[in-house]
């Protein structure tokens, strides 16, 4: 039986609109340092340093070197060539970004998507294990799902798991992809957020909309269920057509608990008849699934090689 990690310790680096999260983890998984910082304002250009700069701290912290480093970033990415196509929250297109690493550090690197290796270590380390068929969705500032079929992640186009842009609501909310009503713009933690501001008349985020909703307020109830419906309509065909046992939910709006999940259960159910073997459940890894996964595959990379 192989470790989930290789021996090697190696760096995972998740990029995020507002926080780049690291780790450098051992042969077990093990977390032995971790770190995170600011997503600089341009942060294409200086992700090659920004990673460099991580490693050194990390091994310094955990006096461990790395055998090598991976970055995850969200949007459209072209993982066999190491490109960042599109992304619509941080504003670049056609980025190099194994190159840009490459230039940058002397150990193996390589490039992926943040959801697919979010699905990658919650499969080897987090609620996933022992499940080879998993539909993973993310639910924060955007909305992208990963899937899993017969234990591999599936890649496929750039646009594989681009959930979020499906349009749900035509003529709805502006989304950040520039269509209108896109599930990303009425059903992730931002646009819930927004949505209760405009009815609060007060700034207000998804975590205080799930607090209305506890309390059984009938207009934060109505956002709310009709989030859910929303993502039931989106997610529904994609289980079905995947043959999908777990749908496992992470990102900040699944901290409300059975908040979510129970209506979210109750919406599939009606849209998926018959399937008793399909599991809702919480994601484990938390904010962590992103930089966990890049070092998962930091570690594929340094087993390869050998």
């Amino acid at each position: 039986m192989t470790d989930p990690i290789d021996r090697s310790a190696v760096v995972g680096v998740d990029v995020g609109g507002t926080r780049i999260k690291s780790v450098l983890v051992d042969g077990e998984g093990e977390v032995l340092a971790a770190k995170v910082v600011p997503t600089p304002s341009r942060p294409g250009p200086e992700l090659g340093r920004v990673a460099a700069g991580l490693r050194r701290d990390l091994e310094d912290e955990a006096g461990v070197p790395a055998g090598a480093l991976a970055v995850v970033v969200p949007g459209l990415v072209e993982e066999v060539v190491g490109i960042a196509r599109w992304s619509a929250n941080l504003g670049w297109s056609d980025l190099p970004l194994t190159q840009l690493l490459a230039e940058h550090l002397d150990v193996p690197v390589t490039s992926g998507h943040d959801v697919r290796a979010g699905l990658l270590a919650e499969h080897r380390l987090g609620a996933a294990r022992g499940v080879d068929d998993v539909v993973f969705l993310p639910l924060g500032t955007g909305i992208a799902a990963a899937q899993m079929t017969g234990g591999q992640v599936v890649a496929g186009s750039p646009w594989t798991g681009e959930v979020g842009h499906v349009v749900v609501r035509p003529g709805g909310p502006v989304c950040g992809c520039g269509a209108k009503g896109c599930l990303e713009a009425v059903a992730s933690a931002a646009a819930l957020g927004r949505a209760w501001s405009a009815v609060s008349g007060e700034e207000r985020d998804a975590e205080h909309l799930a607090g209305a909703v506890a309390q059984g307020d009938p207009a934060a109830v109505q956002i709310w269920q009709q989030a859910v419906e929303d993502l039931a309509l989106v997610l529904a065909p994609v289980i079905s057509a995947a043959g999908t046992r777990l749908l496992l939910v992470g990102g900040g709006l699944v901290l409300s608990g059975d908040l979510l999940l129970d209506p979210l259960r109750s919406a599939l159910a009606a849209r998926l008849p018959g399937r008793t073997d399909l599991e809702v459940a919480p994601a484990a890894l938390g904010d962590r699934a992103g930089a966990l996964g890049a070092a998962c595959l930091a570690a594929d990379l340094v087993r390869s090689a050998r």
